[in-house]
């Protein structure tokens, strides 16, 4: 590639749960947002942060699109029942490149989970098999990955503004025409928008753990979502999860080892070495310095 997908460490390592690309709280990067829209009047006197956050409530409320043809606050809308989601979007700043990127980019490579329309994913990747994402950060492990296997399309998911525009920015930079981003809710996408046998992968790493008992259900990691991703996938395919957290690693570990339709790729049935085609991140590496066990696990579509 053409550019470094693995910038510096900072100085400080994450906690369990936040080691990775794909964690719900992968650290974005600081900016500033520039005035794509700005408020229609200001009242004397107010600071400028207090109307500029007042301004985004209304917009949020209004459900319009942070960026104009960028991505949606809540694709799916009113079309889909609520049900306990796994992720938590949060609101953080965007730089000017992410935000260039975004508008830009967005109708070229990015589309809403919004439940309306199946994907035809030979299509989207010009018959490239085609593996799904859920989770991927700030994306520099993503776009390291399509970089290294140019001959496999990825779909990758989230919810995190500054993340969908650097993935994107990266893409572009690098010239990764095997990336395509998702915004929204990955349960919806799978249940909704893409084909029975139509995945030839799954990869989830370091979804958000849920460490208090009460929010266990949180988990993405659940039997019903393994339910739904057997049909998705196609025999042979194979679902990898990474985790820093030990008891959500044991977990998954169960609930994989107990589903009739997958089989761990480990003769032993236990964890994986991590695989050569999954990078190793800044903030992973900061955590393994601090003693934390990444757990890989590799199960196979019976």
């Amino acid at each position: 590639m053409s550019e470094s997908l693995n910038p510096s460490a900072s100085p400080s390592a994450p906690t369990p749960g936040e080691a990775a690309a794909g964690t719900s709280s992968a650290a974005a990067e600081t900016g500033t947002v520039s005035s794509v829209h700005a408020p229609a009047s200001a009242a004397a006197g107010i600071p400028d942060d207090l109307r500029a956050a007042s301004f985004e409530r209304q917009r949020r409320l209004r459900q319009e699109p942070r960026f104009p043809g960028g991505p949606a606050i809540d694709p799916a809308g009113s079309h889909h029942e609520r049900r306990i989601r796994s992720f938590q979007p949060r609101r953080s700043r965007v730089t000017p490149g992410q935000e260039d990127a975004l508008l830009r980019l967005w109708p070229k490579w990015g589309l809403d989970i919004d439940g309306q329309r199946v994907l035809d994913l030979p299509e989207l990747f010009d018959g490239l098999p085609a593996v799904l994402e859920i989770g991927f950060g700030m994306g520099e492990a993503t776009a390291q990955m399509a970089a290294d296997d140019p001959g496999t399309g990825i779909l990758a998911v989230d919810v995190h503004t500054p993340g969908q525009g650097n993935l994107l920015g990266l893409a572009d930079r690098n010239g990764l025409s095997n990336i395509r981003v998702a915004n929204g809710d990955a349960i919806i996408l799978l249940r909704e928008m893409l084909k029975p046998d139509s995945l030839d992968g799954l990869r989830v790493y370091f979804p958000d753990p849920w460490p208090k008992k009460r929010h266990h259900k949180r988990r993405l990691i659940q039997p019903e979502f393994l339910d739904l991703v057997a049909q998705r996938l196609k025999p042979g395919a194979v679902i990898h999860c990474a985790t820093d957290w030990e008891p959500y690693a044991e977990q998954m570990l169960e609930v994989l080892t107990a589903h009739p339709l997958f089989e761990n790729t480990l003769a032993d049935g236990g964890y994986a070495p991590r695989p050569a085609f999954r990078p190793l991140t800044r903030f992973e590496g900061q955590g393994l310095d601090k003693g934390h066990v990444v757990h890989d696990l590799l199960f196979a579509r019976r």
